[in-house]
């Protein structure tokens, strides 16, 4: 093959997305595939990955059998923990060569081009991250109940706390209550714990629009939620500030929500994400195989 192809894949839980370039930066295909979280799935996050760069490939234009020529950054969730990380590094892979990093570590990159700085991330979950000088930390990431604050899940659960102490006649009744109990279309405490006992991180974030929008209406049990987390998406910034990094990017579906709870002081230091998780994935592959 006379082209250098390089691959970056962002796999978390709910999706896996491969971005395909070549060494000058054209971009020449992308795919997406099912979960990439080898902690809940190791099997199927082999088959995601997989699935995704034969997409890229094939939309492109070659085959799929073009994976053995493919350099590939596999940016992953779960490959923090070391039991899983070696269980990526055992797999017998389709590519021609294919370094493993965090998923965090390649959303850092692709929020600041492909170059070294630090992210705040609040979705689902939530986490922190820094490059500097080569040197990389982790702050948050423990996943839901264990940590996560600030991301949709924990609001949502805490939300349900609200409710059942009100059930309990501990706080008063308020909107913010009827929406939620409207929104999960319960009646009673029974109801509610019925309901949540199978909830996943995915089901306490569908009450975070909920929580958002009585904050924004001045309920105040959910005001003390968001200032709760904004407290705590502070602390983070504030460690992220001690590695002296060149940029800060507060990423992920709920950002743009929680910079409005963020201090002028820290609005102001934080900058735009400029690209996407896989660009930082395909920079990083280039950084890594383009001489060899």
């Amino acid at each position: 093959m006379k082209y250098e192809l390089y691959l970056g894949i962002d796999g978390g839980g709910s999706k896996c997305k491969a971005r395909l370039e070549l060494a000058n930066g054209e971009l020449l295909g992308e795919g997406i595939a099912g979960p990439a979280n080898p902690v809940h799935d190791a099997e199927l996050a082999f088959d995601s990955i997989a699935s995704a760069a034969r997409d890229a490939l094939i939309n492109a234009g070659f085959s799929a059998n073009d994976l053995s020529q493919v350099h590939a950054v596999l940016g992953l969730a779960g490959v923090n923990i070391p039991q899983y990380y070696h269980l990526l590094e055992a797999w017998q892979h389709p590519f021609k060569q294919r370094f493993i990093t965090t998923d965090l570590h390649i959303a850092c990159l692709g929020a600041h081009g492909g170059h070294e700085g630090a992210i705040v991330i609040t979705g689902t979950g939530s986490s922190a991250f820094a490059s500097v000088a080569g040197k990389q930390l982790l702050l948050g990431g423990h996943g839901f109940p264990l940590g996560d604050k600030a991301g949709g899940a924990w609001l949502g659960w805490r939300a349900i706390g609200v409710v059942l102490d009100t059930f309990d006649g501990l706080l008063p009744q308020s909107a913010f209550v009827h929406d939620i109990c409207s929104s999960l279309q319960v009646a009673s405490a029974d109801d509610l714990v019925t309901k949540a006992l199978r909830f996943l991180p995915k089901d306490y974030a569908t009450l975070a629009p909920v929580v958002i929008k009585a904050a924004a209406a001045q309920d105040v049990q959910a005001v003390a939620i968001m200032q709760e987390g904004a407290d705590y998406l502070q602390q983070l910034i504030g460690r992220l500030l001690e590695q002296q990094p060149e940029r800060i990017s507060v990423i992920g579906g709920l950002a743009n929500r929680w910079l409005e709870w963020l201090p002028d002081s820290s609005k102001s230091l934080l900058k735009s994400p400029l690209c996407s998780p896989e660009y930082g994935a395909v920079a990083l592959a280039k950084q890594m195989f383009k001489e060899s």
